[in-house]
Order: C-alpha cells, then sequence, then structure tokens
C-alpha cells in the first residue's frame, strides 16, 4: 500500500494513520463491498438486453431489460446506503479524497440507472434508441464508480480483512 511509506506531509501521515476498519460488516466482512457487485451486473445486463432487443426486436427483451434496470436501481440504493454508512461513521474513510470522488461517481451512476428504469416503466418503446444510450452511460458510471472503489481498496486497504496471522 503506497500509505506505508514515509512521504513527509504531515497531512497525508495523518490521514493514513487514520483507522479503515469496516463499521457497517457482517463476521468482518463489509456490506458495501459485498454488496456492490449486484447493480454492476445489473447494469451491465441491462446494456445487454437493449442490443439484443435492438438485434432481435423480440420484446422478451424489453421486459429483461425492464427487470434488469430495476433491479441495477434497487441493488444500486442498498449498497449506497452501506457506503453512505460506512463515508459517514468511519473516519479514515471520510478523510480520504478518493472516498468522494468514488461516492460522487456512485451517486450519479445510482441516479442514471432510476432514469434508465423510469424510462423503461413509462414507455418500453424509449428503450431505442434513449434507453440504449442510457444504458451505455449507466457503463461508463460503472467503471468510473468501480476505478475509484479498487483505488480504495488497492491504495488505500479499504475493506480489506487482515487476518492477525497474516
Amino acid at each position: 500500500m503506497n500509505e506505508t511509506r514515509d512521504t513527509g506531509n504531515p497531512v497525508i501521515e495523518e490521514v493514513a494513520s487514520e483507522p479503515v476498519a469496516s463499521a457497517v460488516a457482517v463476521a468482518g466482512h463489509p456490506l458495501h463491498a459485498m454488496s456492490v457487485h449486484f447493480p454492476i451486473a445489473f447494469v451491465i445486463a441491462t446494456l445487454g438486453c437493449d442490443v439484443f432487443y435492438w438485434w432481435t426486436a423480440d420484446p422478451f427483451w424489453l421486459r429483461a431489460g425492464l427487470w434488469a434496470a430495476g433491479l441495477a436501481f434497487v441493488s444500486g440504493v442498498g449498497a449506497g446506503l452501506f457506503g453512505t454508512a460506512e463515508l459517514i461513521i468511519v473516519a479514515g474513510i471520510r478523510k480520504r479524497v478518493a472516498s468522494w470522488t468514488h461516492a460522487v461517481a456512485a451517486m450519479m451512476l445510482i441516479s442514471i440507472a432510476g432514469l434508465n428504469w423510469g424510462l423503461r416503466l413509462v414507455d418500453e418503446t424509449v428503450v431505442l434508441p434513449h434507453g440504449l444510450m442510457v444504458s451505455v452511460l449507466a457503463c461508463i458510471f460503472t467503471a468510473l464508480a468501480g476505478w475509484h472503489g479498487g483505488k480504495l481498496v488497492f491504495d488505500h486497504g479499504i475493506g480489506l480483512l487482515i487476518s492477525e496471522k497474516d
């Protein structure tokens, strides 16, 4: 991890010294890290459904896309609640800029997923082209939020369960 080095910068050293243990966890396993896989999978599945509908014009893909978009939004809200709780409760997470960047990207993703689901609920015929474009945008924000979430794990050690044996 980058933070274990002596940077000579007292601000960075102060932030690095803050504990980052998860406060919202089951048996030491952070709920946010365990739950983010569901909205990621459903966002990508929604884009897949849109592409298959574009290729086949089979109404099955409209229904599957509606369900995938709804599950992406609902599971995203759940993962976002866990992540927000971690951000608010754990000072070591809250003090890191990468946490805020991840949070903003994730909130944008949840908003886009809600838009995607709402479009489909109102009028399923908007899937081409509007739903497809929103699905692509959701995948882009999934990548952004995932990149910054990965930085939190791999660069800052947030969400890692380290045994006393290690």
